[in-house]
């Protein structure tokens, strides 16, 4: 089969075997996958990862032992875990001792004809949602995930900082359950994308500090954490979704002084992802391109600076 694979330096279209299911996995056929931020950052270097990269996909499930999943589309949640850990028995399966990531941690991606799954881990696309929206699960979920980690209260003041892939999803959400949100940006023209946002704000031009009670800092770079610092309440709360290659320093003196709340916050719920799409949550106005396979490294070039782009195999 056709496969992405990133050997560490360089990112080429080869010809590898189909992967072999094991017992409770299913072997799926890709239709779309998306490039995302996380895969521009193994490109540099994060995580070390080397095999397939791909993580947000939809596929048909062409072999497994469970009947009711042959022939169904699907999308898969990207952590494998063992089951078996003490984090696994507690209920923290997303943070298993032993964890693989789809297409970022000892686990072959979905930038691939094929590619196998747990069973446990996949989802079932209902017809109302197309394979273009589909494809939007995985990062729509994680961007579901911030109403999960913090109780936004409809009085407070809530400011997304970054209008890039995972901020715009972020916002979309928000506004979809009736959140009041502001944006802090670098393309005022995204703003079309979620029309029901309160407020788009420049960074460069936005100079005011301690307003928001919430901040959820979506940015993908290290420079928006300190943004996060400055404009967030005494005893308000961040939430930091970015992650990205490489160190930096940072004094974290403001978030003792101003008894600052810190949450980390990472993927999401599919079910509530898959039901919010069904409802009319809008997705597809992100695509900016779709690509074939052996289009990969234009695509990949293209992917710089653009909103979503898609490989459809």
């Amino acid at each position: 089969m056709k496969a992405l694979f990133f050997n560490g330096e360089k990112l080429s279209l080869v010809e590898v075997p189909v992967p072999e299911r094991r017992k409770g996995e299913s072997l799926i056929r890709v239709s779309k996958v998306g490039i995302c931020n996380t895969d521009m950052e193994i490109l540099k270097g994060y995580m070390g990862f080397r095999g397939i990269l791909g993580h947000e996909f939809v596929g048909v499930v062409v072999d497994s032992d469970k009947k009711d999943l042959l022939g169904k589309r699907v999308v898969g949640e990207i952590n494998i875990s063992c089951g078996e850990c003490d984090l696994c028995k507690a209920g923290l399966r997303k943070h298993c001792r032993n964890i693989k990531t789809l297409g970022i941690k000892d686990w072959d991606g979905a930038m691939a004809e094929y590619l196998k799954l747990p069973d446990e881990n996949l989802h079932v696309v209902p017809d109302d949602i197309d394979d273009l929206s589909a494809v939007f699960v995985e990062p729509l979920a994680a961007a579901i995930q911030v109403l999960e980690d913090v109780h936004i209260k409809p009085t407070h003041n809530v400011c997304v900082v970054g209008d890039g892939k995972l901020g715009l999803l972020i916002t979309k959400v928000l506004t979809f359950c009736g959140y009041s949100t502001c944006v802090l940006g670098h393309h005022p023209e995204r703003r079309k994308v979620v029309p029901k946002v309160s407020e788009y704000l420049l960074s460069e031009d936005f100079r005011e500090d301690s307003i928001f009670d919430i901040v959820i800092e979506a940015t993908g770079n290290e420079k928006g954490f300190e943004t996060a610092m400055r404009i967030v309440k005494p005893q308000g709360v961040i939430v930091l979704k970015s992650t990205f290659h490489g160190d930096f320093t940072l004094n974290l003196s403001p978030v003792v002084i101003r008894e600052i709340r810190v949450v980390g916050s990472r993927c999401g719920p599919f079910p509530m992802a898959i039901r919010l799409l069904s409802e009319g949550l809008e997705v597809k106005d992100m695509i900016e391109g779709i690509y074939s396979f052996e289009d990969a490294k234009r695509a990949f070039k293209e992917a710089r600076g653009k909103l979503k782009v898609i490989l459809s195999c």
